[in-house]
């Protein structure tokens, strides 16, 4: 079971508010968007914003009575300028100040959401993202989960979908965890040298909010831990009346 960052204010009973820029985010994908978002919480409120005059729209249409989302209509009023963006922030923003909600997922690649995300955040309210591997990272940083849509679909469903016109978007190769590895561990690090896994989990998302198992083909922390046995040491300590505790610590920083 993938791990879910557990930072203080993930608990799975929340009411959530899904709020989708339809100019920049896939229709096909919204199933697997919904049972992402879902692990935090009930979504009780969708929207889709977008031009719903236009064509690029018409991938939306198709799913909106499946999965019971509501279409906000916003007109392009100006070519080049994205309208979406500001409709989708205003109701944000009164959803947020109604208290309806106590989280937000905002589904787009856009760095526009930035300050909302910052904003929802400021009144402590969870907020997540969900959007390409592209989003600008002070849009990922600004948010305390963000998932990558690559990490929602399986490798057979990226090679189909991958396009192959020049210039076209293409997966970028993950970045090697393990310096975050070690500023995780650094902060979670106990006086006798060995940190709880559990908290180490928990600062890698604090520290990285777009941290992902999946982006590096893993399904739980110790298996990613497992990939570094040159840098981190193991330890299990088994109990007869509950779950095992695992822990790690630094090899370079305790030579035998």
């Amino acid at each position: 079971m993938q791990d879910i960052p557990n930072n203080g204010n993930n608990s799975g009973n929340k009411r959530i508010a899904m709020l989708i820029d339809g100019d920049n985010a896939q229709a096909s994908l919204i199933e697997k968007m919904v049972a992402e978002t879902s692990k935090y919480g009930l979504v009780t409120i969708r929207r889709v914003y977008g031009d719903w005059t236009t064509t690029q729209m018409k991938s939306w249409k198709d799913v909106l009575s499946t999965h019971a989302i509501q279409p906000i209509q916003q007109f392009q009023n100006t070519v080049g300028k994205n309208s979406t963006d500001s409709a989708l922030i205003i109701d944000a923003m009164d959803i947020l100040y109604e208290g309806a909600v106590n989280g937000f997922c905002l589904v787009s690649s856009d760095s526009d959401y930035t300050r909302l995300a910052t904003r929802i955040r400021e009144k402590g309210v969870f907020v997540m993202g969900i959007g390409r591997n592209t989003t600008p990272r002070a849009f990922v940083n600004a948010c305390e989960v963000f998932v990558f849509t690559q990490n929602l679909i399986g490798e057979k469903e990226i090679r189909k979908s991958e396009p192959a016109t020049p210039g076209a978007e293409v997966i970028a190769v993950p970045f090697d965890p393990l310096p975050l590895l070690k500023n995780a561990f650094d902060i979670s690090v106990q006086e006798d040298g060995w940190a709880f896994l559990g908290t180490v989990g928990g600062h890698l998302h604090r520290l990285d909010p777009s941290f992902d198992l999946r982006t590096y083909g893993y399904k739980q922390l110790i298996q990613l831990i497992k990939a570094y046995q040159d840098t981190f040491e193991i330890r299990v300590d088994k109990s007869r009346h509950g779950p095992s505790l695992i822990y790690i610590r630094r090899r370079d920083e305790n030579p035998a």
